[in-house]
């Protein structure tokens, strides 16, 4: 799987992909920090990247625009970035080697310290 990290969430995450044997970009590293949402998702759709972010609600909407995509992971709580790595980690453990996640979204959360992976269809909002 490509990922590619939101600007919201630490470096840190790449090498926590990378260890777990996924290609990964940040945000920061592609000169892309600061760009407004809507330019950063013509990049993810260019690259085909499934993209992680904190932003739930703006990045929802944008990929439900989408006809075809490469996945969304949402790291919800707002955590440290030690935390992040953890909660990350945790949902690369569960993903088979060759898996994807088209037009899907996978949530984390935690729940009274465990963590909680939630995985769904996102569904269309229109043609994009």
């Amino acid at each position: 799987m490509r990922f590619l990290i939101d600007e919201c969430l630490h470096t840190s995450l790449v090498g926590v992909a990378e260890q777990h044997g996924h290609e990964c970009q940040h945000v920061n590293w592609l000169g892309l920090s600061g760009d407004p949402d809507w330019d950063l998702m013509q990049r993810i759709i260019k690259d085909d990247f499934t993209f992680v972010t904190n932003n739930a609600a703006d990045f929802r909407r944008l990929h439900a625009r989408r006809k075809l995509h490469a996945g969304l992971v949402i790291i919800l709580p707002q955590v440290d970035p030690a935390r992040q790595r953890a909660l990350f980690s945790a949902l690369l453990d569960t993903l088979k080697p060759d898996e994807v996640l088209v037009n899907e979204v996978i949530e984390i959360s935690l729940d009274g310290g465990e963590v909680v992976l939630t995985r769904y269809d996102l569904p269309r909002l229109d043609e994009a």
